[in-house]
């Protein structure tokens, strides 16, 4: 009876601590101001602070997403800014990220995911069909103009398609990390270092081998 009052008061405990994690934790000041010269000997969650004594106006302030993307950087016709402590070193510690996302005419941001961050999106410009897949595979879809939000949870399959043939289309994202990752699902499954068995993809697809190899050379991979 004893032990397994043990394991209850374990399991409880556990479940509260996990209760309790976030992917991003609370600043403990005012702010950290990201100290991006200093070279570091070792590596943790965010950047080291400079002097509170230093901070200026400037290290609140970025232009950065000011500027267009190059949509043709890539097969799929968008381009994606981000803010980080390199061009916002006063975003450090602060749980948070933000996005200009560019994409042309005709142009997708293809199913993707962020392992850290849920993300909302506002159209500024065009016309764009968002939407996200939940874990029973129930497909959310919605058609934006500009100065309309989607909601994308935390780690979720999305993607953003401007169906607008002729005009380009402009969103700002906010993502709840100040490192949201992203991974790409076509990109992540088929131009992986080293190559994921060509074996695995045909089960997994039900793909013939030279279905892997086409998919794999249209990629990039």
């Amino acid at each position: 009876m004893r032990k397994n009052s043990s394991f209850f008061h374990l399991f409880l405990s556990l479940a509260l601590l996990l209760g309790q994690a976030k992917p991003d934790p609370d600043p403990l000041q005012d702010y950290c101001i990201a100290d991006t010269i200093t070279p570091r000997s070792f590596y943790f969650n965010g950047a080291p602070c400079i002097n509170p004594k230093l901070a200026l106006p400037s290290h609140f302030t970025t232009s950065v997403l000011s500027k267009p993307g190059n949509t043709k950087a890539n097969p799929f016709g968008f381009n994606v800014t981000l803010t980080n402590t390199l061009n916002l070193p006063g975003l450090n510690t602060l749980g948070l990220t933000m996005a200009r996302v560019d994409i042309a005419a005709n142009g997708l941001v293809p199913p993707h995911l962020h392992p850290r961050a849920s993300e909302v999106t506002t159209c500024l410009k065009g016309l764009l069909l968002m939407g996200y897949v939940d874990t029973s595979n129930r497909v959310f879809t919605q058609q934006l103009k500009p100065g309309e939000s989607f909601v994308f949870p935390k780690s979720l399959v999305h993607f953003l398609y401007n169906y607008d043939t002729r005009a380009p289309a402009v969103a700002l994202s906010g993502l709840s990390s100040q490192n949201p990752g992203a991974q790409i699902v076509s990109l992540a499954t088929f131009t992986s270092k080293p190559p994921i068995d060509n074996e695995i993809l045909m089960k997994g697809f039900q793909i013939t081998d030279r279905d892997v190899a086409r998919i794999r050379t249209n990629l990039g991979g």
